[in-house]
């Protein structure tokens, strides 16, 4: 079993989303940039590609300081094989809507695992 010690330099939050979504929640005060000029956020547009949005999933759930992932679910299908092979509890991962794109459960990786064990 992990030590609570390990996990409490985990105080961010990261962001994969929208331009609306973005502006919102760092609106609310998550954004931030370390020392090293590292964002922990991305915001993605029709010109953004795809090896574009998988770096940064993978640079945010390698980080040691970031506690959650929020990604619009909308671009979390466009890498969700990627999305679908994370399994680690942190950083946790969280697919949300965005203005343009409702919320659809069927869709959400997080939700098919719990399903899976509670046998639904």
């Amino acid at each position: 079993m992990a030590s609570l010690t390990q996990f409490k330099d985990r105080n961010l939050i990261a962001v994969i989303g929208d331009e609306d979504s973005i502006t919102g929640l760092l609106l609310a005060g998550v954004g931030q940039v370390n020392a090293q000029q590292q964002k922990n956020f991305l915001i993605v547009d029709g010109k953004t590609q795809i090896s574009a949005i998988e770096a940064a999933f993978q640079e945010f759930t390698e980080r040691k300081d970031i506690a959650i992932v929020l990604i619009n679910q909308h671009i979390a299908e466009k890498i969700r094989p990627t999305v679908d092979r994370y399994r680690q509890a942190f950083p946790a991962v969280l697919e949300i809507p965005s203005k343009e794109h409702p919320y659809d459960p069927s869709k959400d990786s997080i939700l098919k695992r719990v399903q899976k064990l509670v046998g639904d």
